[in-house]
């Protein structure tokens, strides 16, 4: 368990911290996962992503949009020019993995590569599915060139890489498995203390059950370290399968669980979207968006200022969300 991967890393040990960074307020940190393959840890609005240097350097997710000025910063840091960039993989098409495409792409010409059902998306403009209109989140149409399905290997330098759908939380969701290293990289499928938010109105009735054979699924890899899409890396993959699992089970019996995490989530989200909002005015925009409203009508018939008083009162109360000067902010790392 403790010895030398097949690719030459540290089986089973975390990766070694080469370039932590502060970049206009963000804390971030950098680690080189295989040869010349890096991890950027990044944090709740900005899906974590990876950068493959080389004279043909692939991205595996790019961010959100408003931050792309730091992702920008953090590629050129390892010595990447983004009008080098052959390939961007994404393992979905949600606006915090995507925010980079079209701009990488406007200065590249690279390849595009992700699920043929996030294909689907982008090549008919489907803001809907994409959850970007749903949700009132920022986000760019790219060219989407190559059609990723299940089963697939996508080398990412000699780095080889499988390719597992994963639906639940994302209909084009997939992870991303090495198995001669045995690293997983997870995207929103596996966090490790955590869920990522299940949005049954655009995914579907049926995606609490996609998300527990997902991670059913992942259950049979032998994996060592496991990358997500938000949060640090992590190599006790059986804890936080259970810890997932457990929790979607639970939403399966009991429906209300699963509104009250969403409520929460995307409130924060959306403080940090916004960077800060008045209080007065908060529940207005809430009430303003599609997201908020069938949420509360699916879960709680219709209580909407109700369910967001006691939601935000509990976030004050938890210092998660702050209050100053009558402007609402989050404590949680963008």
């Amino acid at each position: 368990m403790d010895g030398m991967g097949e690719d030459g890393t540290a089986a089973g040990k975390q990766p070694r911290a080469c370039l932590p960074s502060v970049l206009r307020g963000q804390i971030m940190s950098v680690s080189e996962i295989l040869p010349d393959l890096f991890f950027v840890e990044r944090g709740y609005l900005n899906g974590n992503h990876f950068i493959y240097r080389s004279k043909a350097p692939i991205l595996i997710d790019t961010a959100y949009v408003c931050d792309f000025e730091v992702t920008a910063r953090l590629i050129r840091s390892l010595g990447v020019r983004l009008s080098d960039i052959s390939l961007i993989i994404n393992t979905h098409c949600h606006c915090d993995h995507i925010g980079g495409n079209k701009s990488i792409q406007d200065q590249s010409g690279c390849e595009i590569a992700l699920h043929t059902i996030g294909k689907y998306f982008i090549d008919t403009r489907d803001d809907w599915s994409t959850w970007w209109k749903y949700y009132h989140q920022q986000a760019e149409f790219f060219k989407a060139t190559r059609p990723l399905e299940d089963g697939d290997v996508v080398a990412v330098g000699p780095h080889e890489f499988e390719v597992l759908h994963t639906p639940g939380h994302a209909s084009d969701g997939i992870v991303l498995y090495n198995r001669r290293a045995k690293i997983l990289l997870s995207s929103d499928t596996l966090w490790e203390n955590d869920m990522a938010v299940l949005t049954v109105r655009v995914e579907g009735s049926a995606a609490v059950h996609h998300m527990l054979q997902s991670l059913e699924r992942i259950e049979a890899l032998d994996v060592h370290t496991v990358f997500p899409g938000h949060g640090k890396p992590f190599a006790d993959i059986k804890r936080a399968l259970s810890k997932a699992k457990k929790r979607t089970q639970r939403y399966l019996e009991n429906r209300q669980r699963l509104g009250m995490d969403l409520l929460k989530k995307i409130m924060i989200y959306t403080l940090l979207m916004l960077k800060k909002v008045d209080q007065d005015t908060f529940f207005q925009h809430l009430a303003q968006t599609h997201w908020f409203k069938e949420t509360v009508d699916l879960y709680f018939n219709g209580a909407y200022q109700a369910k967001y008083a006691e939601i935000l009162n509990g976030l004050l109360e938890r210092k998660i969300v702050v209050c100053k000067s009558g402007q609402l902010f989050t404590t949680v790392k963008p």
